[in-house]
């Protein structure tokens, strides 16, 4: 079995990726590290914005229970939440039925200057609709090709883009449930409708390894994150969000005005 989290650049099994990998590092140890990295992520942020010349989009997928949620909260923890602009696709409505699947995601890509958020995306007309809908593999393959061209559109349009895949277990995602049920403040979360990932949690691998391999390409690819530690999940997220933001190379744009001229009484 592969120990590693991995950018996925060729074809992969999920089952060859252990959802509790941690890399022998310790909880603590690791949690603080995550928090410098969320630090560096603010720090980026204001650059980014202060240049306007590119957007980051961080694209999660994984499923019910992964933790999602979680890590977006952890990783942008830090940053003016002016600078985020955070889109949930759930049921598509009327409206959105109406348009082409990738439509109410377009519209959500975020300006730049900007952090993006995708808590789930466009990959949810590749998944649920597969798995769920019963879409079949001829219109799943017209779908993933689209999503390819899109994302290499988006990036050529400046869109640093990064896609996470949070890997969790099956054991885990039953013990993240019945802490739902126990907790009072986590009841709130759970839904009768959560189970039908477990009733269907063969197809939804399937579906989910068959969308890696098809949409992991040079301009986006696919990090696949083991997530059954969150704290080791946050810390392969931040990291990674660090590293594609220190690439820009930012640097403070100078004055649009000579400031030599400026006199305040």
């Amino acid at each position: 079995m592969h120990r590693q989290p991995t950018v996925i650049k060729g074809r992969i099994k999920l089952a060859d990726f252990d959802p509790a990998y941690r890399g022998g590092m310790e909880k603590e140890e690791t949690k603080e590290h995550s928090r410098e990295s969320s630090k560096r992520i603010a720090e980026l942020q204001e650059l980014l914005y202060a240049n306007s010349t590119h957007a980051v989009l961080l694209v999660f997928q994984g499923l019910d229970a992964s933790g999602k949620d979680g890590a977006i909260r952890k990783v942008l923890h830090y940053v003016n939440p002016a600078g985020v602009e955070t889109a949930y696709f759930k049921v598509p409505s009327a409206e959105e039925k109406a348009h082409d699947f990738l439509w109410r995601e377009h519209r959500a890509v975020p300006r730049l200057g900007s952090i993006g958020v995708f808590n789930r995306s466009h990959y949810e007309a590749v998944l649920v609709e597969r798995v769920i809908g019963g879409l079949d593999r001829k219109t799943c393959q017209k779908r993933y090709a689209q999503i390819v061209d899109f994302e290499r559109m988006l990036v050529e349009n400046h869109v640093v883009l990064l896609k996470f895949y949070l890997h969790l277990s099956r054991k885990e995602q039953a013990r993240r449930f019945r802490e739902r049920l126990k907790i009072p403040e986590k009841r709130w979360k759970f839904s009768s409708g959560d189970l039908e990932t477990r009733r269907h949690w063969k197809g939804y691998m399937e579906a989910y390894e068959d969308m890696l391999n098809a949409t992991s390409h040079e301009a986006a690819p696919w990090r696949l994150v083991p997530s059954d530690h969150n704290w080791y999940r946050n810390y392969v997220v931040s990291r990674a969000v660090v590293s594609a933001m220190e690439d820009l190379h930012q640097k403070w744009p100078k004055p649009r005005e000579d400031l030599s001229r400026i006199r305040i009484t």
